[in-house]
């Protein structure tokens, strides 16, 4: 019995021993063929070169640098070699190297896991390496390669618009394969919201090597890819439009009516590009983020400000949306409305006598907008201020856009958990009170006046000369675009009636154009001031933003203008001459077709009867 069951033992023992010689022969086989594969071939991951950013003329507006990057060999640094290396290049590239900073981040980086060599002067630039590379080249603890770093050849222009590169961090190389190749991920503007595409996709490079780590030979090579993108912008129009903003802070948009491309825009006061590359310096840090002018915020997207009169052909829409009133409509301004014991002034302390939508939207009648607001109500006038972009994003090709604020009853609500009053519909229809918008909203809202059409605006145009189209949304119903006509003919008015709010500013212009300005208070009018004082004897911070929106020709709207001028004062005065030029200049690049552009006699005569009433 006992050698029964040591002989069953000792066979249960063979069988399982020869179960474990199969399974590790035959059945693992394709599993240990992996590992020893992993083992047998390395792959080395190449980093590609960043797409391109051009104008719509193919001219660069950011482009890669080549030159050298310089990298000392791990695991140096408990040794007097990594000093000595890095005094030798502090010697060698004197103020360019900072040999104390490069020994911080090299700790840092080196691992002990770490097999590679470690960067520590990301970008030298070809012409001053050229001369040190013989030399350089010769020492076993230096490894030089070639590298690229982004370069914005326009400096400043158009900052806001193409952003910048900037250094990745450490959450960026981890989710981020070629951020971690490259050390470097678009931050702001285009750079950032097309990062995906413009850093291109990696390429791999598999290689067999042997037990000591050694290639011996080369089994696949997959190139880096990188693609160009195109952008709607007009490099000459966008200098244009910097050269005649000069020091005013605020923002300009120019786009196509009908497509949404954006052909020229700026955000005021604009900074330099380059810098930010490869890091910028706390004192100039301070010194973007504490201006009064907010030269970091991208006032296209992020600029909040409240609309004013250039609000009201919306408003106006709501009035006839609302069944209560037509364009025929009106009512007699004293210059004043009392509601609750406050008086809500027109902007003309006279009045303006009787007006309909009209004449009040063409002389920009507060008391117009105060006492149609009230008949109707906020919840008539809201949903169409929202269905026009207001309190919505645009759209737009850029990272962060806000929203703003449409107000109205729900809104208030939600965010203040309080009623809503009269007075504050009243303040709400002429684009005041907690009204709030960015300029891009503006253009493409002008965008909608103009066309009748909804566009999308943004300034790709192709991306490896493939074309992307954007197509405009309808959003009006047919009762709408019957009132449209009357607005437009409002717009016509004020830039070219004797009584429009800008028909001075225009009265040279070269082609028809329509506009409405707009004067926005950013501080609140004393009850007890019977006469305001003039905005330019207020403080700069007290006064007005002035806005102007406009498009041209009357005839096929082509081109939308708009402007804010901050603390500019008067609409049309401050932001009007700007707007003339614009045009002026879209005619003479061929933006707007010939065939549109005014006789001198009719420039002349536009001149002599267009005086114009100046809006506050």
């Amino acid at each position: 019995m006992r050698m029964r069951i040591v002989a069953t033992v000792i066979i249960g023992i063979w069988i399982l021993l020869v179960a474990r010689v199969y399974h590790l022969s035959i059945n693992s086989n394709s599993y240990y063929e992996e590992i020893a594969e992993q083992n047998a071939i390395k792959s080395q991951f190449i980093a590609p070169t960043r797409g391109l950013v051009l104008d719509v003329k193919n001219r660069p507006m950011a482009v890669n640098r080549l030159g050298f990057a310089v990298a000392i060999k791990p695991h140096l640094s408990k040794k007097k070699e990594l000093d000595e290396e890095l005094m030798n290049l502090q010697n060698i590239f004197g103020n360019e190297v900072n040999a104390t900073k490069i020994k911080k981040e090299y700790i840092k980086a080196d691992s002990p896991y770490n097999q590679e060599f470690i960067d520590v002067i990301d970008f030298m630039d070809y012409d001053k390496m050229m001369p040190k590379f013989a030399t350089l080249s010769l020492r076993e603890n230096i490894l030089i390669h070639p590298a690229s770093k982004r370069h914005y050849p326009y400096n400043a222009l158009a900052s806001h618009v193409i952003g910048y590169v900037g250094r990745a961090n450490q959450g960026d190389v981890e989710s981020d394969l070629v951020a971690k190749l490259t050390n470097h991920i678009g931050r702001s503007g285009i750079e950032r919201y097309y990062n995906e595409i413009l850093q291109g996709k990696e390429g791999v490079r598999k290689i067999k090597v042997n037990a000591l780590n050694e290639q011996v030979d080369q089994v696949s090579l997959t190139l880096p890819k990188s693609q160009d993108i195109k952008l709607s912008l007009d490099i000459e129009l966008q200098q244009f439009v910097e050269e005649i903003f000069g020091n005013d802070a605020g923002a300009v948009v120019v786009m196509n009516a009908k497509t949404g491309a954006i052909v020229a825009a700026g955000s005021f006061p604009e900074y330099d590009l380059n810098p930010f590359v490869l890091g910028i310096s706390q004192d100039k840090w301070n010194e973007l983020i504490k201006s009064i002018d907010h030269p970091f915020t991208n006032k296209l997207v992020n600029g909040l400000y409240p609309p004013g009169s250039v609000v009201k052909m919306g408003v106006g829409l709501a009035f006839m949306d609302s069944g209560k009133m037509d364009k025929n409509d009106g009512f007699y301004c004293t210059g004043s409305f009392e509601l609750g014991g406050r008086n809500f002034r027109c902007w003309n302390s006279n009045g303006h006598g009787f007006v309909n939508m009209q004449t009040a939207i063409m002389q920009s009648c507060d008391d117009y907008f105060y006492k149609g607001s009230l008949k109707i109500g906020i919840d008539a006038i809201t949903p169409v201020l929202e269905r026009l972009g207001f309190g919505q994003k645009s759209g737009i090709d850029l990272p962060n856009e806000f929203v703003g604020v449409a107000p109205g009853r729900a809104w208030k609500m939600q965010k203040y958990s309080q009623a809503w009053y009269q007075g504050e519909t009243l303040i709400t229809s002429i684009g005041q009170g907690n009204f709030l918008v960015t300029p891009i909203q503006i253009a493409k809202y002008t965008a909608m006046m103009a066309t009748g059409k909804s566009p999308i605006p943004h300034f790709l145009y192709s991306i490896d000369n493939e074309v992307i189209n954007f197509e405009p949304v309808e959003i009006f119903n047919e009762f709408e675009k019957k009132q449209l006509l009357y607005i437009q003919k409002a717009m016509f008015d004020v830039a070219n009636s004797p009584r429009g709010t800008a028909s001075r500013h225009f009265a040279t212009t070269k082609v028809n154009v329509a506009a409405k300005t707009g004067t926005a208070q950013v501080v609140t009018i004393s009850q007890t001031e019977k006469k305001r004082m003039r905005e330019e004897d207020m403080k700069y911070l007290q006064r007005s933003h002035a806005w102007i929106t406009a498009y041209a020709p009357y005839e096929d709207p082509e081109f939308v203008v708009s402007i804010i001028v901050e603390h500019g004062g008067h609409g049309g005065s401050a932001a009007g001459p700007k707007a003339s030029k614009i045009f002026d200049k879209l005619l003479e690049m061929g933006y707007i077709d010939i065939k549109f552009q005014k006789t001198q006699k009719e420039v002349k005569q536009a001149q002599s009867q267009n005086q114009g009433d100046s809006e506050f």
